[in-house]
């Protein structure tokens, strides 16, 4: 009997809750749908009562939960998938939401192969991925600290005219702001605590930075990391956030599959014989579109290889030098002959996402898995 029922469970997965659905085979309407408590415990012996009668498939939504379920029901051999939230079939006319209902229309939807799974990291993965999001974030941080500075000094009337901001000569004449009778004393104070607080960040990205550089001379991601490094405006810092947030590109097909998916492809809004083309969807990854777009920039000067551009292509294949000299001049061209017509940003924009086709090209034949099993010391 077991050979022959399969069944489909859709799961809504909170962190105090677990609302399953059960479907049986082809059946229209679920055999079962069940609220269990978080317990890891108590699943575990749901799904065994399940198996002992059929093949056992769950789904649930990617969510702030984690893969934590993901990766328990797997190891219970239990095939588990989650599903991308924002290419979840709805119905405009559908209001009503429960988890009662969100469990049931993710089971159907995930028999029925009408959802979009996402792919799932390796734990190992998953937490260098969350140490190069932390150094974003530090990134982030230190661009409050530097308005909260030049804030402060605009509204007591000291303003730097001198060059540009956050140089070494910009910050020593914020040093001499804060010398002895230059600053009322609660003035003096709040300066220099502003200051203190944006010196820690930087110390603390800083390390942080040492830390992805070595993790971007594993096995895992070096071969990835040195190919994106050949490129114009990539450093191992931003590397690691696309080779860490994008993993395997071979799932990719095509290099617009891989545009739409770190939403760099414009919307559209067609109908009959009018065509009309609006602002990219922004859809999908955002911090490796940030990263493509601030990367697009470098494509404004003239296609050269610089010292630091020709340290990092020694040693690589001369196939992805090849490409990466050809990106050059393409992105150029194309942002200048944007920037003729449309605003800067929109050029920059359109750069990155043909930056996104050449680095498709030069990593579509990595098999990230087989590196994952390279002995450390190779």
């Amino acid at each position: 009997m077991s050979s022959c029922v399969n069944f489909w469970v859709g799961l809504d997965v909170h962190k105090d809750s677990v609302t399953a659905a059960v479907f049986r085979n082809r059946d229209p309407e679920p055999m079962r749908v069940d609220r269990l408590p978080y317990d890891l415990h108590k699943i575990r012996r749901y799904f065994q009562r399940l198996q002992a009668e059929g093949n056992v498939q769950a789904c649930y939504e990617a969510s702030g939960a984690g893969y934590v379920l993901q990766r328990s029901l797997a190891e219970w051999d239990v095939e588990c998938h989650l599903a991308a939230p924002s290419l979840i079939p709805r119905r405009p006319g559908e209001h009503r939401k429960t988890d009662r209902r969100d469990a049931i229309k993710i089971g159907r939807d995930f028999r029925d192969d009408r959802l979009v799974l996402i792919n799932v990291p390796t734990e190992d993965d998953e937490r260098i991925r969350d140490l190069v999001r932390c150094r974003e974030t530090f990134q982030r941080e230190i661009i409050k600290s530097r308005h909260y500075i030049l804030k402060f000094m605009r509204r007591r009337g000291f303003i730097y005219r001198d060059g540009d901001h956050w140089t070494l000569r910009h910050l020593n004449w914020i040093r001499q702001v804060l010398a002895p009778g230059t600053l009322a004393d609660e003035d003096h104070i709040v300066l220099s605590e502003y200051l203190a607080l944006l010196e820690y960040k930087l110390q603390r990205r800083d390390e942080l930075d040492g830390r992805i550089e070595a993790f971007a001379l594993m096995p895992r991601y070096k071969p990835v990391v040195d190919r994106i490094c050949c490129f114009r405006g990539f450093k191992a810092q931003a590397a690691m956030v696309i080779a860490t947030e994008l993993g395997d590109l071979r799932r990719f097909e095509n290099p617009r599959q891989l545009m739409a998916y770190v939403g760099l492809v414009p919307s559209e809004d067609s109908s009959g014989d009018r065509r009309r083309l609006g602002a990219i969807t922004k859809a999908g990854n955002a911090r490796v579109r940030h990263i493509l777009i601030q990367a697009a920039w470098q494509y404004r000067r003239r296609p050269a290889v610089g010292a630091p551009l020709r340290r990092r292509q020694s040693g690589q294949d001369p196939n992805v030098i090849r490409h990466a000299w050809k990106c050059q001049h393409r992105l150029y061209t194309l942002f200048h002959r944007l920037a003729i017509k449309k605003p800067t940003p929109v050029a920059a924009t359109a750069a990155a996402r043909e930056l996104v086709g050449f680095l498709w090209a030069i990593l579509r034949d990595i098999d990230v898995s087989k590196l994952r099993e390279v002995p450390a010391a190779a």
